[in-house]
């Protein structure tokens, strides 16, 4: 009587699947996300831009290794360390310790131009990337409320990545340098957070939807199934 029950509970362990939080790297996630970026800036400020450059990669590097050590999940570490390379190499090339945020400007304008891009050719990123992900195909783009609510998702997204860039493209050009790091950790996490909100939302109330449509479907065809069946059933009765 045990045994079944333990392969139950088993199975559903192993059929359980990461949520978003966990997916971006968990609690511990918004704050290692943030360290590379305050050590950058604090050796910057006290021994120069190599020492915040080489620090601020340093930092990343031991942020990876501690994920591994901890055997939490390194994607996130391994996304972090790659920006840092990036914006260290950018701020190494500009020798100006704005030059770190460069990147991460740019990247908020292009994520939030294709976001916006697929709204406007009808296949909003949030439906196309959660049911791909999830293998329920395209009915979602079939149904009319389920489209507008990814559109809204989307849009919400498309908000945030144009929100970095507005303001940081702004504290870039007046050299506000510590305010634009103040920006970067406070507009990053935070932000998406708000926005996964609506995402949640949208995915909730789209697989409602195609869940009772699907379940209205079968019900249907199980009706015409059944009275087809009758019909013929009947047949050779009245012969």
């Amino acid at each position: 009587m045990t045994e079944p029950a333990g392969i139950d509970e088993k199975t559903t362990q192993e059929e359980r699947r990461p949520t978003a939080l966990e997916q971006m790297g968990g609690v511990s996630g918004l704050i290692y996300s943030s360290v590379p970026i305050a050590v950058f800036i604090v050796c910057n400020a006290l021994f120069g831009l190599q020492a915040g450059i080489w620090s601020a990669l340093g930092s990343a590097v031991v942020i990876l290794v501690v994920r591994l050590v901890r055997k939490e999940p390194v994607q996130p570490a391994i996304s972090g360390l790659f920006g840092v390379a990036i914006a260290a190499f950018i701020a190494y090339r500009t020798g100006s310790a704005k030059g770190f945020f460069l990147f991460g400007i740019w990247t908020s304008l292009v994520y939030g131009s294709v976001f916006v891009l697929s709204i406007l050719v009808r296949w909003p990123l949030v439906g196309v990337i959660w049911n791909a992900v999830n293998g329920t195909g395209t009915d979602w783009r079939r149904d009319k409320p389920s489209r507008l609510g990814y559109d809204l998702a989307t849009l919400a997204l498309a908000a945030v990545f144009a929100a970095r860039f507005v303001v940081q493209r702004w504290l870039y050009d007046s050299d506000h340098t510590g305010w634009l790091a103040f920006a970067k950790i406070a507009m990053g996490y935070p932000l998406y957070a708000l926005a996964l909100l609506v995402v949640v939302w949208a995915v909730r109330r789209s697989d409602k939807r195609l869940k009772t449509l699907r379940e209205a479907r079968a019900a249907e065809e199980a009706d015409t199934e059944a009275a087809l069946r009758l019909k013929y059933d009947r047949r050779p009765n009245e012969a």
